[in-house]
């Protein structure tokens, strides 16, 4: 049975180099300690609807956009709830993936897999191929856009236009550790519903999940007989269009620092951060190379989180640890059972740069005496 362990209050500061939570700006901390408001309150409407809209403006989209309390595993949920009625095809290549098929299937729907070895990525001709031979109608496509536990990069977009072609089936994309780091087109190419949470490459403190949501997939959940309550997309948007609020009582506080760190990838812009994000990933793949092996298909790496082989068997936990006590700065093992010691990731996501991750490497390079 876990024991109380009393939270201190003189833990040292270390820099972030995980999948999420990743590093915050201090003015985006400190946006959090405005005194409080009602959340019925004019106040709460212009709050929410500057977050709203100024994502859209960011994401370049003209689709909605809701902002609810929670982790993006909210919307991983209700959009299996908000779409199928019982078919859904999940494409799984790491543990997220694999996630998403669970969730369906506790949701009692239908799930049929289209399975790839970890490390691999899911590939569009695949999905063409078990669209047009199956047997059963789906509702749905599931895939993750960055599987941070492999260190996969799916191909949403050319994935999203094979899917495209069939108009009764939608498709569903989990971003949560890449949007906001990694650039795509969502309307360009068919993708109904995608989310993500914003401590990941938003580079902001965890509470919020935020989620797109196309005419389609806001039409096609009208058409159903049940839906989800919390994150129906009817609800949240119907409430939206008629308040400018959330339906249910927001973080605020977590709000207040979207907002400011939204002005943010406001004024840095899309397509700059996701070069900044390139250059990060492009100098980490490098960097593994020339020590170690990048653990996904070649071509089709992360480009906010490295997965690195650790082909020099070093001794993963020990020099984490390591790195951590000596320089105050925190990388992840692999991810589970699987991968813990045979790999390792690096973040390099949010308000990272290349100055920043050279300083990791070259701690991890002392440490381990590479």
């Amino acid at each position: 049975m876990t024991e109380k362990r009393e939270y201190r209050d003189d833990y040292p500061d270390k820099t972030l180099y995980i999948p999420g939570p990743t590093e915050v700006r201090e003015d985006v901390v400190e946006a959090m300690c405005e005194p409080m408001f009602g959340h019925r309150m004019d106040r709460m409407t212009d709050l929410y609807t500057t977050i709203v809209e100024d994502t859209k403006e960011f994401l370049d989209t003209d689709n909605d956009v809701v902002v609810l309390t929670g982790s993006g595993t909210e919307f991983m949920e209700s959009s299996i709830l908000n779409l199928v009625d019982e078919n859904v095809l999940v494409t799984t290549c790491g543990s997220f993936s694999e996630r998403q098929a669970n969730v369906a299937e506790r949701l009692g729907k239908t799930v049929d897999t289209l399975e790839y070895e970890w490390g691999q990525a899911v590939k569009p001709e695949d999905v063409r191929e078990t669209l047009e031979t199956s047997d059963t109608d789906y509702d749905v496509v599931t895939c993750v856009m960055n599987e941070s536990s492999t260190g996969v990069r799916n191909p949403v977009e050319e994935i999203g236009d094979v899917v495209a072609e069939y108009p009764d089936t939608y498709f569903v994309v989990d971003a949560v550790s890449s949007l906001g780091g990694d650039y795509v087109d969502i309307d360009a190419h068919g993708i109904d519903v995608i989310f993500t949470s914003v401590q990941k490459a938003f580079a902001m403190p965890p509470g919020l999940g935020v989620c797109v949501v196309s005419e389609d997939a806001y039409e096609r959940e009208l058409e159903k007989d049940s839906a989800s309550w919390y994150g129906g997309f009817q609800r949240t948007l119907d409430y939206y269009d008629r308040k400018g609020q959330t339906h249910s009582t927001p973080a605020i506080p977590i709000m207040l620092a979207y907002r400011k760190q939204m002005k943010h990838m406001l004024e840095e812009g899309h397509e700059a951060r996701d070069q900044r994000h390139r250059e990060m990933a492009e100098y980490t793949r490098e960097w593994a190379r020339e020590h170690f092996a990048m653990f996904p298909e070649e071509g089709y790496e992360s480009q906010t989180v490295a997965c690195i082989e650790n082909t020099q068997g070093i001794d993963v936990a020990e020099t984490i640890e390591a790195v951590s006590e000596e320089y105050d700065m925190v990388f992840s093992n692999g991810y589970g059972s699987q991968l813990g010691e045979k790999t390792f990731r690096i973040g390099h996501m949010g308000e990272h740069d290349l100055e920043s991750i050279k300083a990791l490497t070259d701690a991890i390079e002392d440490v381990a005496g590479l």
